[in-house]
């Protein structure tokens, strides 16, 4: 029997090389007058500003553009929604990685409402429902791992001993449109695209064996881990023939990730990576890429132990199959080997381990007691606190 289940809506997706080009009609769609977010300089340095800067003006579209760098803050969202709620904002452009996105999720949600983003962030302040209504808000990637391009939450964090990463979400914060132009990934570096593409195989994974998972998002997760098998290490590893096809599959596959955990959500790595992002400077990816395989380790031991039944066994013995391509391999096997691929692909990737950016063992009782917010309770099982310590000790140094 199918399960029933439930599939929120999804932006308009345009994907393929040169689909930024669709962005000044889509845009002029909703108005004329556009707030532009973006990260530091690298997209208004790249080839494309200039020609989308032309294809705005000759729709006669005027625009504020807000600079975002690193990960937007509660306080950064409600400065800018009180400096442009003023303004005759008729739809938001985010262009740029997971950061910029969520920030310009953010921001379009308040515009009109203008009350404080921490009025509805999950675990912490008075959580009020969302009323809205939010500005229109199209989403244009330039990097392939978030997905955040197809989510309807926008993840803040403040960072310090009292700091969180939570979400403010919600139905209307979804993204009307989703431009997702590979080309527009080509100045990515290797080490983002190492930690947001480990970042986008953690999110297909884990909304693979998600306790929410359905056979729609199973069958988009699988084509999604599909993939990244295909595309990230040549890309990473700058192949000069197979760059342009690696890029066009994890720009896919991120798609997919965002798709797949708006529906299903997370599990034990995006619980830790909660507390490590809050408490520690470690950029999201990285805390995913580091932690992935011990995670996965971890939860295949625990299920074996407790519940050898666990139809999330199968479906990791699944991945494990296709990532050793050995379709006769049995379950036992395939689960070794999808563990130890994954491990292989850590030391590849070169990601750093978590002392690296100054966590210590004696951190790990804080980290762990911070960890169980709504991804951990989308595991495919509850782990327990001894549990979650091992992947963290397993990555520490």
């Amino acid at each position: 029997m199918i399960e029933p289940f439930s599939i929120g809506h999804l932006p308009r997706i345009e994907f393929g090389a040169g689909r930024i080009s669709l962005l000044p009609v889509i845009a002029a769609g909703f108005g004329q007058r556009l707030l532009l977010v973006t990260g530091g300089q690298s997209f208004l340095r790249s080839n494309a500003w200039p020609t989308l800067r032309q294809g705005l003006a000759e729709k006669q579209c005027d625009w504020e553009q807000l600079s975002v760098e690193g990960e937007p803050s509660p306080e950064m969202i409600d400065q800018a929604v009180a400096t442009w709620r003023q303004k005759p904002i008729d739809v938001v452009v985010g262009i740029g990685g997971g950061s910029v996105l969520d920030a310009a999720k953010a921001i379009a949600g308040l515009l009109r409402p203008g009350n404080s983003v921490m009025d509805h962030l999950e675990g912490v302040g008075p959580e009020l429902p969302y009323r809205g209504p939010a500005t229109p808000f199209i989403a244009v990637p330039t990097t392939a791992g978030t997905g955040s391009e197809a989510t309807k939450n926008a993840v803040l964090t403040r960072h310090g001993a009292e700091g969180f990463k939570k979400s403010f979400r919600d139905e209307q914060l979804m993204a009307a449109y989703a431009i997702v132009d590979p080309d527009l990934l080509a100045s990515c570096p290797p080490d983002l695209i190492a930690a947001n593409g480990m970042d986008a195989l953690t999110q297909l994974l884990e909304a693979l064996v998600s306790t929410r998972s359905n056979p729609l998002t199973d069958a988009l997760a699988l084509s999604g881990i599909q993939a990244v098998m295909e595309g990230l290490l040549s890309w990473y590893e700058n192949d000069p023939v197979a760059a342009i096809l690696g890029r066009e599959k994890m720009a896919y596959a991120a798609l997919l990730s965002g798709i797949c955990l708006a529906q299903t959500g997370l599990g034990s790595v995006h619980g830790l990576a909660q507390p490590l992002g809050s408490f520690f400077p470690i950029p999201h990816g990285v805390v995913c890429g580091t932690l992935l395989a011990a995670a996965v380790e971890v939860n295949v031991q625990a299920m074996q132990s407790r519940a050898p039944d666990h139809p999330a066994l199968s479906k990791y013995a699944h991945v494990g199959r296709l990532f050793l391509q050995r379709p006769a391999l049995d379950d036992i096997q395939a689960l070794a080997g999808l563990v130890e691929v994954l491990k292989q692909w850590t030391v590849r990737l070169q990601l750093p381990t978590l002392s690296t950016w100054g966590v210590r063992a004696s951190d790990f009782r804080r980290i762990v007691d911070h960890s169980r917010g709504s991804s951990m309770k989308t595991n495919p099982v509850a782990l327990n606190d001894e549990e979650i310590e091992r992947i963290l000790r397993q990555r520490l140094d």
